[in-house]
């Protein structure tokens, strides 16, 4: 194996694809004007076509329609720009919303805010695999509930949700649907046309794409409110320049994905699981083994910190984290793990495994036989481990 960091971490973030880059670069050096329409300059006419053209491509991978499609700077303002977009448009209608207990921060911390401000949040629970239980939010909705957001696939632990059977429920019950599908875009796929749901977070940093943007899908007329006010860009629904660069590498690493590929990702990530689960004892796959995304892999190494098998990892050259990379710079022990029973020694023991293109059955051996050595090695000077 070379002499480079195997990169196990593409959840947090994904290495850049050179033919991204080659499709964004025009739009730094030639065609840089801002997008305007038919009536001004040419440069800025091409700008515009590019933008449209990403558009067309994105809305395309949903089934959507491109004025369905909303850019942003990120599955972060996504989020956002959906919750209180909506929550503001309908706060007539009711003042109470629904979110699973372990979503990503961006809906959880945005429902929190909104709880501040007079709004009642219900955060539902979930079973030991990460799925909740949908006829208790059938229960949980009442007249006054205008918005459920309920992600596709977990950060941390790669469950999916049924987003067909929640939407349905939603429908029904004549409640707005939100999911964030950060973690499962183009590697799981949604189609609009079949499952209901009324908005959707996308972003690019996930699949080889520039960071710094993402989409927000809103059906058509979903009633929402303009949260960032500024100028009429993207329907007027979202202020600001339109960074074309971006929505162009967006598109790019949109078409660049296929069932090829997530098929030889899920094989790599299955090996791991394999290995590890045969060949090391005392561990934990966290999440659900059959409804789960092709590219994820949480397990916890009882008897040993998280911290410390990372650190471990990374002196020889690999990069993995602990739960989610929110929480590498934190003592608290995952939301996400503590949400599906787990105790806080279980969640401070877990490392999450994200595969990517890049990834190779070479580099996922290595990184096994390291964990072998290390998770020994860590157990040999634990006190809490039973020499068996």
């Amino acid at each position: 194996m070379e002499d480079k960091t195997a990169y196990f971490d593409n959840s947090a973030s994904t290495r850049l694809d050179e033919r991204v880059f080659e499709a964004m670069k025009p739009y730094y050096f030639d065609t840089y004007a801002v997008a305007t329409s038919e009536f001004a300059y040419s440069m800025g006419i091409d700008a515009k076509e590019a933008l449209e053209e990403a558009r067309s491509t994105i809305a395309d991978s949903l089934n959507a329609s491109p004025g369905e499609i909303v850019f942003t700077s990120g599955s972060t303002e996504s989020s956002n720009m959906a919750i209180k977009g909506v929550t503001s448009a309908l706060k007539k209608k009711g003042k109470h919303l629904i979110v699973s207990k372990i979503e990503d921060f961006p809906v959880l911390n945005t429902a929190k805010a909104l709880e501040k401000q007079g709004f009642e949040v219900d955060f539902i629970k979930v079973d030991e695999r990460g799925r909740l239980n949908t006829e208790q939010l059938a229960e949980m909705i009442t007249d006054e509930t205008v918005l459920v957001s309920i992600q596709h696939a977990n950060q941390e632990i790669g469950t999916l949700q049924d987003l067909e059977s929640i939407s349905s429920i939603c429908r029904e019950k004549g409640v707005l649907l939100h999911t964030d599908a950060t973690h499962s875009f183009t590697r799981v796929p949604i189609d609009v046309q079949k499952i209901p749901v009324d908005l959707i977070t996308i972003a690019s940093h996930t699949i080889h794409g520039p960071r710094g943007v993402g989409s927000l899908y809103i059906r058509k007329g979903t009633p929402i409110n303009k949260w960032m006010d500024g100028g009429f860009q993207e329907f007027n629904l979202r202020a600001g320049l339109e960074n074309i660069p971006a929505a162009v590498g967006f598109a790019k690493a949109v078409e660049l994905v296929t069932e090829e590929e997530n098929k030889q990702i899920k094989a790599l990530r299955d090996h791991l699981i394999e290995r590890i689960s045969s060949e090391i004892t005392d561990v934990i796959l966290n999440g659900s083994k059959e409804h789960r995304s092709p590219h994820n892999a949480n397990i916890t190494f009882h008897y040993v910190e998280g911290e410390s098998l990372t650190l471990h990892l990374d002196m020889r050259g690999f990069a993995v984290s602990t739960g989610s990379a929110c929480f590498s710079r934190s003592l608290e022990a995952s939301h996400v793990i503590l949400g599906i029973g787990g105790d806080h020694e279980r969640a401070h023991g877990s490392l999450r495994f994200t595969f990517s293109r890049y990834n190779t059955l070479e580099e996922t051996d290595a990184i096994v036989d390291a964990i072998k050595e290390i998770v020994a090695q860590l157990r040999e000077i634990s006190p809490l481990y039973e020499k068996k």
